[in-house]
């Protein structure tokens, strides 16, 4: 039967879709990561994750995922320091800027070897219990 201000139902089933896509978005961050590791003669010389939360809306299209066991945690740091080798792997899968340098002096090589991940946006969807998380192209 049909209510007085026309199609109530489907006034009700749009407000409700909004509804849940507003409460989706929530719980969802972008968050500015960079990555620096550095070899000096086959010897790990330095690595550094940086991670911090974006001030404005990245933009560009999703590329790669990850999903990890979110443990009802909301801080991104606690979910990749857990899960740091994996999340290692997935860096090297978008792809990182290589530089290597070696020279020879007095029949002594020296080398050190860069591998960089420069300040890359990354979209982070917190859920109940899983976090998913996606480079921005």
């Amino acid at each position: 039967m049909r209510s007085r201000d026309g199609n109530h139902s489907f006034t009700l089933s749009i407000s409700a879709i909004i509804f849940l896509f507003n409460s989706l978005a929530l719980h969802a961050g972008e968050y500015l990561i960079s990555y620096n590791y550095s070899v000096k003669n086959a010897i790990l010389y330095n690595e550094q994750l940086d991670i911090s939360k974006s001030m404005q809306t990245c933009k560009g299209t999703l590329s790669n995922s990850i999903i990890f066991p979110g443990n009802d945690s909301n801080n991104l740091y606690e979910v990749i320091e857990t899960n740091r080798e994996n999340f290692i792997e997935f860096l090297h899968s978008i792809g990182l800027l290589v530089e290597h340098r070696e020279e020879t002096n007095n029949y002594q090589n020296n080398s050190i070897t860069h591998l960089t991940l420069r300040t890359r946006c990354f979209k982070v969807d917190f859920n109940d219990t899983l976090v998913k998380i996606s480079a921005l192209k």
